[in-house]
């Protein structure tokens, strides 16, 4: 599919957590923030590529025609297409959401909401194990299987982030082609109920995922699975494995999870 360039003026810089500051900036607790209105509603109907930096000044995208699926098909096209190196900021990806967003590489998501997940919300397609996919502030609703897709190998980081009404928060590709390593950071996330698993990993391919600060909300049953555990494969189906902190890889401790 041809890919549509979309030309938006970008509006003034917010101010937001840079993921490089020191333990007492990008790491320091901050509330849920409010979920934010749009500015204007833009209709697209072919991905969009984005390269270098770019501030969406709260822009909603709305899929049309290819774009309009918002169900869980898999192959879907993104809404937005970062190359290596992006970084996109104050986006707002609405509904019908097709596959939201693909990191083609190392990227960049700050202060990215999602109103209404289609397949999923964003997918790292990295393709070397040093590539990074860093999602700082934001939040997402009503994904009915994945928020996060880890295709390829690298690490994925997710913080000051929030979650209601989801399948999973970050899952490590249970059936690639081509399986790789993958590693998860989680810190400073909210998780609102219904959900069933905050993080799914393939230890048997040396995944790891590290969770701190995690707050669960309207949980009382504890239903919600923190760190699920899977036995990744090329074909087939995966098997869960067990779940919770084992040290080695669902790295945290009962402390970094409270509910409330």
């Amino acid at each position: 599919m041809p890919l549509a360039v979309l030309l938006l003026s970008a509006g003034p810089a917010l101010a937001v957590a840079d993921s490089s500051a020191g333990p007492s900036e990008a790491t320091a607790v901050r509330p849920a923030a409010d979920w934010p209105a749009a500015k204007r509603t833009q209709r697209v109907s072919a991905t969009i590529p984005v390269s270098g930096t770019r501030n969406f000044d709260f822009t909603r995208f709305v899929g049309t025609g290819a774009l309009g699926g918002g169900d869980q098909s898999e192959n879907q096209p993104p809404v937005l297409e970062l190359a290596d190196g992006a970084t996109v900021s104050n986006v707002i990806i609405g509904s019908p959401a097709a596959d939201g967003i693909h990191c083609r590489g190392t990227c960049t998501l700050r202060n990215v909401w999602w109103e209404d997940v289609g397949e999923d919300a964003a997918t790292f397609k990295s393709t070397r194990a040093n590539q990074t996919m860093a999602v700082d502030g934001g939040g997402a609703r009503r994904a009915a299987d994945k928020v996060f897709q880890h295709n390829g190998p690298g690490t994925f980081t997710i913080r000051n982030f929030q979650v209601e009404d989801f399948g999973k928060l970050y899952r490590s590709c249970g059936v690639c082609k081509k399986q790789y390593q993958r590693h998860v950071v989680i810190d400073n996330v909210t998780v609102r109920a219904p959900g069933v698993d905050v993080v799914g990993i393939n230890p048997n391919l040396g995944d790891t995922a590290r969770i701190s600060r995690v707050t669960i909300v309207g949980d009382r049953s504890r239903k919600i699975v923190v760190c699920q555990k899977f036995r990744g494969v090329t074909a087939g189906e995966p098997v869960k494995t067990g779940s919770g902190p084992d040290g080695r890889n669902c790295i945290y401790r009962t402390s970094d999870i409270t509910y409330r």
